[in-house]
């Protein structure tokens, strides 16, 4: 390895050494959940002095809208008196702490809510346990416990493994990571898939030098959301960025410093995303049993929960320094060509419940 390489990034050389080329799959899970060099496991991603930042951070309306289109489906569902009120990476915890305040609007829900976040990350623990000290931290989706579930998945999925293919002339081959020139690097499988099973049809025909990403763990976790809610009541809500419908790209991203940087330089340093295919995670909820209502882009959602007459409310009681900050965050939630239309929802509620807010 080079001079500069990182700590996980000598770890994984080795672990190649030893054993061959690694899974992109397996390499996206060593670099951000590694016990001792993962990117989540070591740092706070968010903010100015982070990476990246998400929405719950850029304004409060977010969890605000969020937390009121929780509590309008825990009405129309009976107003259950125990509910898991729970949230996959929840960063901060800002967006949940946001939700819960608006949801004072709706006696007794509070109360009958028990807050539960699916966490991994030490570091963010301790930042969400400030906000939101009541909540119960998980390690999977798995260990949630039984009853009506009102789940938030807010850039959660993006951060999921996936599973690389490129088309060749052989057939198409599974892209993993190894070394070349003494760098961690994509590589190419030497024996092509048995054909084209796990393939969205849209990707099959796709030409020579295509690639066709699957996240196999994103499918499972939404089946597995779909199948709770559909048995046990509740609704879920998840916003990504991605594709409305599944298409062929490589979408593998690292963010280094609000900066985008190579996956393969710094692994460990970076925080490393895909693109969500919420076609594919739309089929996964159907086949869980459950109803899937989208995508619809975030800025439509946010619009018809009424983001603008919120915003417009903030204002009236803003001092002259805090009214631009508001419009800033309101045009970066919802305008074209910013997370208005990059970011989309999906809706998960049991089948032949009404049709929730922001997806009629």
């Amino acid at each position: 390895m080079t001079a500069d390489a990182t700590p996980l990034a000598r770890h994984i050389a080795r672990l190649i050494e030893e054993t061959g080329p690694i899974p992109l799959s397996h390499y996206m899970a060593l670099a951000l959940g590694h016990p001792e060099h993962g990117y989540y496991m070591t740092r706070d991603p968010l903010g100015a002095r982070g990476d990246f930042t998400t929405a719950p951070e850029i304004s409060q309306m977010f969890g605000e809208l969020i937390g009121l289109w929780l509590a309008d489906i825990w009405a129309t569902q009976g107003a259950p008196a125990s509910f898991l009120l729970a949230e996959l990476g929840p960063g901060r915890g800002t967006l949940m702490a946001d939700a819960l305040r608006a949801m004072r609007a709706a006696p007794g829900m509070t109360d009958a809510a028990e807050i539960h976040f699916v966490e991994t990350s030490p570091v963010l623990r301790k930042a969400q346990r400030e906000r939101v000290p009541r909540a119960t931290w998980h390690e999977r989706i798995d260990t949630l416990p039984a009853g009506p579930l009102f789940l938030i998945a807010n850039e959660f999925f993006d951060a999921l493994p996936i599973v690389q293919y490129q088309r060749t002339e052989r057939g198409w081959c599974e892209r993993y990571v190894g070394i070349a020139e003494g760098r961690l690097a994509p590589v190419l499988a030497p024996v092509p898939l048995p054909g084209e099973t796990g393939l969205p049809p849209a990707m099959r025909a796709a030409p020579l030098g295509a690639i066709a990403e699957i996240s196999p763990a994103s499918a499972a976790i939404a089946q597995a959301i779909a199948t709770r809610i559909a048995a046990q009541g509740g609704a879920a809500l998840i916003v990504d960025y991605g594709h409305a419908r599944s298409a062929p790209g490589d979408t593998l991203q690292a963010l280094r410093g609000h900066q985008y940087a190579d996956p393969f330089a710094a692994p460990g340093e970076a925080d490393l995303t895909a693109h969500v295919d919420f076609e594919a995670l739309a089929n996964a909820v159907r086949a869980g049993g459950a109803a899937a209502h989208g995508p619809v882009e975030q800025g439509a959602f946010l619009t018809a929960l009424g983001i603008e007459a919120r915003a417009a409310n903030l204002r009236r009681r803003a001092t002259a320094a805090q009214a631009p900050d508001i419009d800033a965050g309101l045009r970066r939630l919802t305008a074209p060509g910013e997370m208005g239309s990059l970011f989309k929802v999906l809706g998960i509620v049991p089948r032949g419940t009404p049709t929730p807010a922001g997806f009629v």
